[in-house]
């Protein structure tokens, strides 16, 4: 199959197992109450997801995989070229997810790394976008990491789609509000009743459950939490036992240096700056709201 055609397909996989994630978090959530348009969903959605994946991408490709590739001379490295392309995208599937566990557990035990990893646990409020949130030089370096050797061992370019479709599925998943029982199968694939405990604020789990796709990783090296319950439902029981900036720009200024984001408020230019987006969002909820009270009224009114 084509790439063209491949990324197409994969596309609408991923947008259709969103509106799926989407659908189950509000027939079955883990949480009850969680609202849709929870705090940091519009940080997550616009700066996270779309905005800070575009630019990486670019990144990553153009400017890191590409000239290591060619200035290394590794065009003759065709290790996979000749495998099937699902025994491909399962041995990048399974060596990656390796290493990310690896790393994952890494960045808790160091406090500079720590700093690149904290944002992803500092939401109070875990969906199916949570996942998203990571700082930008923990996904330069994940992903330069994944894709690497995809390009550099002569993979077929239908892996890197399939393997990201795959990334974005298993992403979703682990961290959506969905009350879900794995049964034995949580032994050897992650899923939300132990993710969902990593990103919960209890001494017990900062050093547990660092699995993405595969829980085996945890099980086999002695890592998992899996107390049978779910933690607290109030918002200290979940995220950072510190307070953390909301806003995009000064998360990432907070790994470098620490400060109080409400002192920040003090100066005009800031506090017009960190209040726009609210404002704008606001305004637009009155305006629906008014023309549905409008809609309604003509709506009575021909009756």
């Amino acid at each position: 199959m084509h790439q063209d055609k491949v990324v197409f397909v994969t596309t609408i996989i991923l947008i259709c197992w969103t509106a799926f994630i989407i659908g189950w978090e509000r027939v079955s959530p883990y949480r009850k109450g969680l609202a849709f348009f929870r705090e940091g969903f519009w940080v997550d959605l616009v700066w996270y997801t779309i905005i800070q994946s575009y630019f990486l991408k670019i990144l990553i490709f153009d400017y890191i995989i590409s000239p290591v590739q060619k200035d290394l001379g590794w065009m003759h490295v065709q290790f996979v070229a000749h495998w099937p392309v699902t025994i491909q995208v399962l041995f990048f599937l399974v060596t990656h997810d390796l290493y990310i566990y690896l790393f994952h557990r890494f960045q808790h035990s160091s406090k500079f790394f720590w700093r690149t990893h904290e944002a992803h646990h500092s939401g109070k409020e875990i969906d199916f976008l949570s996942g998203s949130r990571s700082h930008i030089l923990e996904i330069i370096i994940n992903q330069t990491i994944e894709f690497a050797p995809i390009i550099i061992l002569g993979a077929n370019p239908e892996v890197i789609p399939i393997k990201a479709l795959l990334d974005a599925m298993f992403g979703m998943f682990i961290h959506a509000n969905v009350n879900v029982k794995m049964g034995k199968w949580k032994y050897f694939f992650n899923s939300p009743e132990l993710h969902l405990w990593h990103h919960a604020n209890y001494k017990e789990v900062f050093h547990a459950n660092f699995s993405t796709k595969f829980s085996v990783w945890d099980h086999l090296f002695g890592t998992a939490y899996d107390p049978g319950f779910a933690p607290g439902n109030e918002p200290e029981n979940w995220g950072l036992p510190y307070d953390y900036p909301k806003d995009y720009f000064l998360q990432h200024a907070f790994s470098v240096k620490r400060f109080e984001e409400e002192s920040l408020l003090r100066y005009r230019w800031f506090s017009r700056y960190y209040n726009l987006r609210p404002n704008v969002f606001n305004k637009l909820k009155k305006i629906s709201f008014r023309r549905a009270t409008s809609l309604k009224k003509l709506s009575n009114d021909s009756v």
